[in-house]
Protein backbone atom coordinates (compact mmCIF):
# COMPACT_ATOMS: atom_id res chain seq x y z
CA UNK A 1 0.00 0.00 0.00
CA UNK A 2 2.92 2.40 0.58
CA UNK A 3 4.21 1.74 -2.72
CA UNK A 4 0.76 2.48 -4.29
CA UNK A 5 0.96 6.23 -2.45
CA UNK A 6 3.90 6.85 -3.02
CA UNK A 7 3.20 6.35 -7.16
CA UNK A 8 0.21 8.58 -6.71
CA UNK A 9 2.20 11.75 -5.60
CA UNK A 10 4.90 11.87 -8.13
CA UNK A 11 5.16 16.09 -6.49
CA UNK A 12 6.54 14.49 -3.01
CA UNK A 13 9.90 14.84 -4.34
CA UNK A 14 9.28 18.49 -4.73
CA UNK A 15 7.88 19.14 -1.25
CA UNK A 16 10.69 17.91 0.39
CA UNK A 17 13.59 20.69 -1.23
CA UNK A 18 10.31 23.69 -0.56
CA UNK A 19 11.50 23.87 3.24
CA UNK A 20 15.42 23.86 2.29
CA UNK A 21 14.68 26.83 -0.76
CA UNK A 22 12.86 29.59 1.17
CA UNK A 23 15.17 30.14 4.43
CA UNK A 24 12.62 33.93 5.24
CA UNK A 25 11.52 32.60 8.51
CA UNK A 26 14.64 31.57 9.81
CA UNK A 27 16.18 34.63 8.90
CA UNK A 28 13.79 36.86 11.33
CA UNK A 29 14.87 36.29 14.48
CA UNK A 30 16.39 40.06 14.79
CA UNK A 31 13.24 41.89 15.22
CA UNK A 32 12.15 39.44 17.70
CA UNK A 33 15.26 39.59 19.46
CA UNK A 34 14.99 43.82 19.50
CA UNK A 35 11.65 43.28 21.23
CA UNK A 36 12.77 41.15 23.74
CA UNK A 37 15.74 43.21 24.70
CA UNK A 38 13.37 46.21 25.54
CA UNK A 39 14.79 48.63 22.61
CA UNK A 40 12.74 49.59 19.46
CA UNK A 41 13.28 50.05 16.28
CA UNK A 42 14.21 53.29 15.08
CA UNK A 43 13.43 54.08 11.06
CA UNK A 44 15.86 56.17 9.07
CA UNK A 45 14.81 59.30 9.83
CA UNK A 46 14.92 58.77 13.32
CA UNK A 47 18.08 58.34 13.31
CA UNK A 48 18.89 60.90 11.24
CA UNK A 49 17.31 63.44 13.66
CA UNK A 50 18.50 61.71 16.47
CA UNK A 51 21.93 62.64 15.66
CA UNK A 52 21.64 65.96 14.55
CA UNK A 53 19.25 67.15 17.61
CA UNK A 54 20.21 67.64 20.00
CA UNK A 55 23.37 69.58 18.99
CA UNK A 56 26.87 68.97 20.13
CA UNK A 57 28.27 72.71 20.79
CA UNK A 58 31.47 72.86 22.56
CA UNK A 59 32.07 75.52 25.35
CA UNK A 60 34.31 77.71 22.54
CA UNK A 61 31.96 77.47 19.81
CA UNK A 62 29.91 79.15 22.06
CA UNK A 63 32.14 82.07 23.17
CA UNK A 64 32.82 82.60 19.44
CA UNK A 65 29.40 82.40 18.60
CA UNK A 66 28.60 84.90 21.12
CA UNK A 67 30.87 86.99 20.43
CA UNK A 68 30.12 87.29 16.36
CA UNK A 69 26.69 87.88 17.39
CA UNK A 70 27.91 91.28 19.41
CA UNK A 71 30.05 92.30 16.48
CA UNK A 72 27.12 92.32 14.05
CA UNK A 73 24.86 93.60 16.64
CA UNK A 74 27.45 96.99 17.14
CA UNK A 75 27.69 96.93 13.09
CA UNK A 76 24.07 97.39 12.28
CA UNK A 77 24.05 100.10 14.91
CA UNK A 78 26.77 102.25 13.47
CA UNK A 79 25.49 101.60 10.22
CA UNK A 80 21.57 102.94 11.61
CA UNK A 81 23.34 106.18 13.29
CA UNK A 82 25.32 107.04 10.15
CA UNK A 83 22.16 106.81 7.64
CA UNK A 84 20.03 109.52 9.81
CA UNK A 85 20.45 113.06 9.30
CA UNK A 86 21.59 114.57 5.59
CA UNK A 87 22.23 110.98 4.16
CA UNK A 88 18.37 110.27 5.05
CA UNK A 89 17.29 113.30 3.19
CA UNK A 90 19.91 112.73 0.13
CA UNK A 91 18.85 109.33 -0.09
CA UNK A 92 15.02 110.49 0.11
CA UNK A 93 12.39 110.08 -2.87
CA UNK A 94 11.15 113.47 -4.12
CA UNK A 95 8.01 112.68 -2.72
CA UNK A 96 9.25 112.36 0.61
CA UNK A 97 11.42 115.46 0.16
CA UNK A 98 7.98 117.54 -0.53
CA UNK A 99 5.90 115.78 1.90
CA UNK A 100 8.40 116.85 4.71
CA UNK A 101 8.79 120.32 3.02
CA UNK A 102 4.94 120.57 3.90
CA UNK A 103 4.99 119.65 7.33
CA UNK A 104 7.68 122.32 7.84
CA UNK A 105 5.21 124.77 6.13
CA UNK A 106 2.31 123.23 8.02
CA UNK A 107 4.51 124.02 10.95
CA UNK A 108 5.40 127.25 10.69
CA UNK A 109 1.65 128.34 9.57
CA UNK A 110 0.82 126.60 13.04
CA UNK A 111 3.50 128.79 15.14
CA UNK A 112 2.10 132.12 13.38
CA UNK A 113 -1.23 131.15 14.36
CA UNK A 114 -0.39 131.01 17.73
CA UNK A 115 1.69 133.98 17.58
CA UNK A 116 -1.46 136.05 16.14
CA UNK A 117 -3.56 134.39 18.96
CA UNK A 118 -1.17 135.74 21.53
CA UNK A 119 -1.40 138.59 20.29
CA UNK A 120 -4.98 138.88 20.11
CA UNK A 121 -5.45 137.79 23.78
CA UNK A 122 -2.84 140.62 24.61
CA UNK A 123 -5.11 142.98 22.99
CA UNK A 124 -8.47 141.92 23.76
CA UNK A 125 -6.78 141.77 27.52
CA UNK A 126 -5.52 145.63 27.01
CA UNK A 127 -9.07 146.09 25.59
CA UNK A 128 -10.71 144.55 28.72
CA UNK A 129 -8.51 146.75 31.40
CA UNK A 130 -10.01 149.78 29.26
CA UNK A 131 -13.33 148.82 29.58
CA UNK A 132 -12.72 147.91 33.08
CA UNK A 133 -11.90 151.34 34.04
CA UNK A 134 -14.48 152.70 32.42
CA UNK A 135 -16.81 150.36 34.01
CA UNK A 136 -15.47 151.65 36.97
CA UNK A 137 -16.07 155.04 36.22
CA UNK A 138 -19.43 154.16 35.33
CA UNK A 139 -19.87 152.80 39.03
CA UNK A 140 -18.81 155.73 40.72
CA UNK A 141 -20.88 157.95 38.62
CA UNK A 142 -23.72 155.49 39.28
CA UNK A 143 -22.86 155.22 42.99
CA UNK A 144 -23.08 159.35 42.87
CA UNK A 145 -26.10 159.52 41.66
CA UNK A 146 -27.89 156.83 43.98
CA UNK A 147 -26.50 158.48 46.60
CA UNK A 148 -28.22 162.13 45.33
CA UNK A 149 -30.91 159.93 45.48
CA UNK A 150 -30.56 158.51 48.86
CA UNK A 151 -29.49 161.79 50.11
CA UNK A 152 -26.20 160.45 51.51
CA UNK A 153 -24.15 163.07 49.13
CA UNK A 154 -24.62 166.96 48.37
CA UNK A 155 -26.06 167.74 45.01
CA UNK A 156 -26.53 170.74 42.72
CA UNK A 157 -28.23 171.95 39.55
CA UNK A 158 -31.05 173.75 38.47
CA UNK A 159 -34.49 173.76 39.77
CA UNK A 160 -36.52 176.54 42.06
CA UNK A 161 -36.91 177.57 45.93
CA UNK A 162 -40.78 177.43 46.95
CA UNK A 163 -41.17 179.31 50.12
CA UNK A 164 -44.39 179.08 52.32
CA UNK A 165 -45.08 181.82 54.68
CA UNK A 166 -47.47 180.64 57.46
CA UNK A 167 -47.89 183.39 60.42
CA UNK A 168 -51.49 181.62 61.43
CA UNK A 169 -50.23 178.04 61.76
CA UNK A 170 -52.39 177.11 59.43
CA UNK A 171 -50.37 174.63 57.00
CA UNK A 172 -50.90 171.05 58.26
CA UNK A 173 -48.04 168.10 57.69
CA UNK A 174 -50.52 166.60 54.76
CA UNK A 175 -50.35 170.58 52.86
CA UNK A 176 -46.38 170.18 52.55
CA UNK A 177 -46.33 166.01 52.12
CA UNK A 178 -48.78 167.23 49.03
CA UNK A 179 -46.06 169.30 48.11
CA UNK A 180 -43.30 167.09 47.66
CA UNK A 181 -45.29 164.46 46.06
CA UNK A 182 -46.32 166.77 43.76
CA UNK A 183 -42.42 167.88 42.93
CA UNK A 184 -41.67 164.54 42.73
CA UNK A 185 -44.33 163.87 40.27
CA UNK A 186 -43.26 166.73 38.38
CA UNK A 187 -39.16 165.44 38.35
CA UNK A 188 -37.63 166.39 41.14
CA UNK A 189 -34.63 164.97 41.80
CA UNK A 190 -33.65 166.24 45.30
CA UNK A 191 -35.26 168.42 47.80
CA UNK A 192 -34.63 169.90 50.73
CA UNK A 193 -36.98 171.73 53.61
CA UNK A 194 -35.32 173.36 56.35
CA UNK A 195 -32.44 171.56 56.26
CA UNK A 196 -33.66 168.50 56.52
CA UNK A 197 -33.13 165.92 53.31
CA UNK A 198 -36.11 164.42 52.06
CA UNK A 199 -35.74 160.95 50.61
CA UNK A 200 -37.82 157.64 49.73
CA UNK A 201 -39.00 157.27 53.37
CA UNK A 202 -39.63 160.57 54.46
CA UNK A 203 -42.44 161.05 56.92
CA UNK A 204 -43.82 164.36 57.89
CA UNK A 205 -45.98 164.52 61.17
CA UNK A 206 -47.67 167.52 63.01
CA UNK A 207 -45.92 168.66 66.05
CA UNK A 208 -47.60 171.79 68.07
CA UNK A 209 -47.14 175.01 65.81
CA UNK A 210 -44.68 173.62 63.52
CA UNK A 211 -44.05 170.00 61.52
CA UNK A 212 -41.96 167.61 62.02
CA UNK A 213 -39.90 166.21 59.16
CA UNK A 214 -38.44 162.60 60.13
CA UNK A 215 -38.93 163.56 63.56
CA UNK A 216 -37.05 166.84 62.92
CA UNK A 217 -39.30 170.25 64.19
CA UNK A 218 -39.27 172.41 61.37
CA UNK A 219 -41.08 175.93 61.64
CA UNK A 220 -42.59 178.41 59.43
CA UNK A 221 -41.42 179.53 56.61
CA UNK A 222 -41.30 176.49 54.96
CA UNK A 223 -38.08 176.53 52.21
CA UNK A 224 -38.08 173.78 49.88
CA UNK A 225 -34.81 173.65 48.00
CA UNK A 226 -35.70 171.26 45.01
CA UNK A 227 -33.27 170.43 41.73
CA UNK A 228 -35.08 169.64 38.73
CA UNK A 229 -35.91 171.13 35.75
CA UNK A 230 -37.55 174.15 36.63
CA UNK A 231 -40.12 174.22 33.38
CA UNK A 232 -42.24 171.46 34.65
CA UNK A 233 -41.60 172.14 38.59
CA UNK A 234 -42.97 175.95 38.58
CA UNK A 235 -46.11 174.54 36.71
CA UNK A 236 -46.82 171.61 38.33
CA UNK A 237 -46.98 173.40 41.55
CA UNK A 238 -49.47 176.46 39.97
CA UNK A 239 -52.38 174.17 38.36
CA UNK A 240 -56.06 174.71 38.86
CA UNK A 241 -56.42 173.19 42.57
CA UNK A 242 -52.84 172.37 43.60
CA UNK A 243 -50.85 173.18 45.96
CA UNK A 244 -50.46 177.00 45.70
CA UNK A 245 -54.31 177.22 45.75
CA UNK A 246 -54.40 175.10 48.54
CA UNK A 247 -51.92 176.58 50.58
CA UNK A 248 -53.20 180.13 49.72
CA UNK A 249 -56.53 179.43 51.18
CA UNK A 250 -55.08 178.66 54.13
CA UNK A 251 -54.22 182.71 54.17
CA UNK A 252 -50.35 181.22 53.37
CA UNK A 253 -48.05 182.94 51.08
CA UNK A 254 -46.32 180.73 48.71
CA UNK A 255 -43.68 182.16 46.54
CA UNK A 256 -41.84 180.04 43.71
CA UNK A 257 -38.22 181.38 42.64
CA UNK A 258 -36.29 179.72 39.87
CA UNK A 259 -33.01 179.44 39.45
CA UNK A 260 -30.00 178.01 37.58
CA UNK A 261 -28.12 176.79 40.66
CA UNK A 262 -30.28 175.11 43.53
CA UNK A 263 -27.53 173.85 46.30
CA UNK A 264 -28.97 170.92 48.26
CA UNK A 265 -26.65 170.08 50.90
CA UNK A 266 -28.57 167.98 53.75
CA UNK A 267 -27.15 164.74 54.37
CA UNK A 268 -28.80 161.58 55.58
CA UNK A 269 -26.34 159.05 56.87
CA UNK A 270 -26.77 155.89 55.25
CA UNK A 271 -28.79 153.55 56.76
CA UNK A 272 -27.95 149.31 56.63
CA UNK A 273 -31.82 147.35 55.66
CA UNK A 274 -32.52 144.76 58.38
CA UNK A 275 -34.19 142.64 56.43
CA UNK A 276 -34.14 143.30 52.49
CA UNK A 277 -30.60 142.04 50.48
CA UNK A 278 -29.50 142.58 47.40
CA UNK A 279 -31.21 139.89 45.09
CA UNK A 280 -28.32 140.31 42.23
CA UNK A 281 -25.75 137.74 41.85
Amino acid sequence: MSDENEAETPENPLRRELPEEVPAAAEEPEPQAAEESGVPSLSGRQRLVKGLWPPRVSRAQLIVAVLLFGLGFGLAVQVASNSDGDSALRGARQEDLVRILDELDSRTQRLEDEKQGLEDQRTELENSSDQAEEARKQTVEKEKQLGILAGTVAAQGPGITLTIDDPKGTVKADMLLDAIQELRAAGAEAIQVNGVRVVAGTYLSDSGSGVKVDGNKITQPYRFKVIGKPQDLEPALNIPGGVVQTLEKEQATVTVDRSTKIVVDALRAAERPDYARSSSR
